[in-house]
């Protein structure tokens, strides 16, 4: 079990448990055999000391408990990456009964690259080739019991989407954890120098720790890697290089290696073409193709989804379509919903009336927290009911590696990470979820940039906000389904202007106070894949539009309460929220606003979407949060309050572009553990809105436009 000072890892249920390490690639279906197995019966957490979030359930095969730890998908063992080292010192250190191994069957010789690093490192070793329903469609054969043969391990083929396999893989790691089956241990010849340094250096490791893993800590000594000595030290609580005879003995072994011409960088060179001509080798053996040109179709999508010319318009025009029927779809139920829980409204004072309830405290409840989450939720659920299963859907197919792929140069340009194009993308559904995506992001300066700038992305929070305000002032002469295409287009011409400012704040935080160059990675772009429509739902259903209302719904309840307070707590006869408006209005009509929708912006930190709901009852006079019957009735509202077409793109512009709500904000706090940065996403996105929306209005009013 790893233990990291007096955190551990894994939490036996029962000590009769054995833990399953399940290792593999991207995109190769780890995390679907993880889930098909633990079902609901799993739980994540951080590594300790690490911002790389470990998934673990509990599953149960022929009466035997199973603790399954899903690591985090890596390409090698070499420990490039944080992610990298996690899942190696969890195989090595961490004694996992078994460690499975997924890989794709539709690319197996990229993937037994980390197989056969794995197997340098553990005698537990069971390989699941799954996705053997693509390979079949595209006409790969693999000979499962040769690979078993040339690895020295059980190898089991499966269709982890449909549950294909998996009980035959369970019966092997029940084998090799109940029945102790015997272990191989799998070890690969490498040129004569370095065998013999090995041979040097690996009885003084074995006398040291034991046969663990002896020979492959020899190989890393030898390669110089620094993150290995740290992790015997913090593991073993020995440090390596403090005992006498292993530094001699690594002194000579190294002076065998420098004496044959190897030095450092030709060594680990060595290392790692000897591990691909193997996997070359077991490849050819065991694969065989009836077309050759079977990718032949996915290359010829990529030509057209990714190329320069028609890459960007298309993810342009899908990210608009998408957008199109979130908003079309989302009006009819938004407005039952609406009804409903209004309804119940009407029946909740009823009944409080009649046992006497005392009137403020009705109020309070009712007015203030009640209708606060009845308008969240109505407001918030259609939206995201229909946003997340087209992301979702999109994933699924395989799409959002290519958007990935398509703004990465973009991103190199700005001396950014391209995977922040992943983290953006997350951050349309929520910007929590992107700030917590940005753990993919190996170097922890770009990783800063990533959650800096992540805010600039609308989440789905703010999607009914802006959707109102837009149909409202630019597009309500529209009407039908014409209408609905111009919101669509202008929401798409805002998502392209947050792209934007997302690039331009990069380079300017990596030009100042995260200065540095970026740095380059690996962007696999997995196959084109059939949706499972059904688990596509259900995923973003229950994984994503439940959390995220979920969340919404705990921070806008006391939200609500705090609002009812401000505007029925008077002071000479004005409320509380009108003095502070009247406070803040001078600097709000620097920026084209007024000081009740600075204070709608400042109530609305902890949920996005009761923004307008607190415009609307600062407006209104009232002392709780209103609904208007149509978008008309909120047109003359805010228009007979001062609101122009000035007001409102200033008022959409800050909307784009202000400080993170409060969930993403302790979120901040949390993956940077850093106050300083917390502040800096904060205020970055302010200040940037702040200025865009002066610099327009100063602009405006010289031209005397309005």
């Amino acid at each position: 079990m790893i233990k990291d000072e007096n955190q551990s890892v894994i939490e036996k249920k029962n000590l009769d448990d054995r833990i399953i390490a399940l290792a593999g690639n991207p995109n190769v279906g780890k995390s679907t055999v993880f889930n098909y197995l633990t079902g609901l019966n799993q739980h994540t957490g951080n590594w300790p000391g690490k911002t790389v979030t470990n998934a673990q359930g509990r599953y149960l095969h022929k009466g035997k408990g199973f603790i399954l730890v899903d690591l985090p998908g890596i390409y090698s063992l070499m420990a490039n990456s944080v992610e990298e080292e996690v899942a190696r010192d969890f195989i090595c250190f961490g004694n996992p009964d078994a460690t499975l191994i997924v890989a794709d069957a539709t690319c197996l010789e990229r993937n037994l690259n980390l197989v056969l690093q794995t197997l340098e490192i553990t005698n537990t070793g069971i390989l699941c080739v799954n996705l053997l329903d693509e390979a079949k469609s595209k006409k790969i054969n693999i000979d499962l019991k040769e690979l078993s043969k040339q690895l020295g391990i059980p190898v089991i083929g499966t269709c982890a989407r449909d549950g294909k396999g998996l009980s035959e893989l369970m019966d092997e790691a029940y084998n090799l954890t109940m029945k102790k089956s015997i272990k191989s241990n799998y070890i690969i010849k490498y040129d004569k120098p370095i065998e013999e340094a090995i041979a040097l250096l690996e009885p003084s490791i074995r006398k040291l720790i034991g046969d663990l893993s002896s020979r492959w800590l020899a190989l890393k000594l030898l390669d110089g890697d620094k993150t290995i000595i740290k992790s015997i030290n913090r593991y073993y609580k020995i440090d390596i290089l403090e005992e006498e005879e292993i530094v001699n003995k690594l002194q000579l072994a190294r002076e065998v290696l420098i004496n044959s011409g190897i030095d450092n960088n030709l060594f680990r060179d060595k290392v790692v073409s000897r591990i691909v001509i193997k996997a070359e080798e077991i490849s050819r053996k065991v694969v065989s193709y009836e077309n050759e040109k079977y990718n032949l179709r996915d290359r010829k999508i990529d030509r057209i989804l990714t190329s320069k010319t028609f890459g960007i318009p298309i993810m342009l025009a899908l990210l608009g379509f998408v957008f199109w029927l979130t908003i079309i779809g989302a009006n009819y139920p938004s407005q039952m919903i609406s009804d409903g829980l209004f309804w119940l409204e009407v029946r909740i004072n009823a009944f409080l009336i009649t046992i006497n309830f005392p009137v403020w405290l009705q109020g309070l409840l009712v007015e203030g927290v009640y209708r606060t989450l009845a308008w969240v939720i109505s407001v918030m659920l259609p939206p995201m009911a229909i946003f997340f299963p087209l992301f979702s859907l999109l994933e699924d197919l395989g799409y959002l590696p290519r958007i990935a792929f398509n703004l990465d140069n973009f991103f190199k340009k700005a001396c950014a990470h391209g995977k922040q194009a992943l983290t953006m993308c997350m951050g349309f559904g929520c910007n929590a979820a992107g700030v917590v995506g940005c753990r993919i992001i190996d170097s922890p300066r770009e990783r800063l940039i990533a959650i800096i700038t992540n805010a600039f992305v609308p989440c789905n929070g703010r999607f009914p906000t802006l959707i109102a305000v837009i149909t409202i002032f630019f597009t309500g002469f529209f009407s039908g389904l014409s209408g609905s295409f111009a919101s669509a287009f202008i929401l798409t011409m805002l998502i392209v202007l947050s792209v934007v400012m997302t690039l331009l704040l990069s380079k300017i935080l990596s030009r100042t106070i995260l200065k540095g160059l970026p740095s380059s990675f690996a962007l696999e772009l997995p196959p084109y894949r059939k949706p499972q429509i059904s688990k596509v739902i259900t995923r973003s259903i229950f994984d994503r539009t439940i959390f995220v209302l979920g969340r919404a719904v705990v921070v806008a309840a006391p939200a609500g309460l705090i609002i009812w307070i401000m505007a029925n707590i008077t002071i000479g006869n004005i409320s509380i929220l009108s003095h502070c408006a009247s406070f803040l209005n001078p600097f709000a009509k620097l920026i084209g606003l007024d000081g009740y929708i600075i204070m709608a912006f400042i109530l609305g930190f902890p949920a996005n979407e009761i923004v307008l709901p607190i415009i609307i009852m600062s407006y209104m006079s009232k002392g709780s949060l209103l609904q208007l019957d149509n978008l008309y009735q909120l047109r003359e509202l805010l228009i007979n309050n001062g609101w122009t077409w000035l007001t409102a793109a200033c008022f959409i512009i800050f909307t784009l572009m202000h400080w993170p709500c409060g969930t993403t904000f302790l979120t901040i706090r949390k993956e940077t553990q850093s106050w300083k940065w917390t502040i800096v996403s904060f205020l970055v996105p302010t200040l940037t809105g702040s200025l865009f929306c002066f610099i327009i209005t100063t602009i405006v009013r010289l031209l005397g436009i309005i």
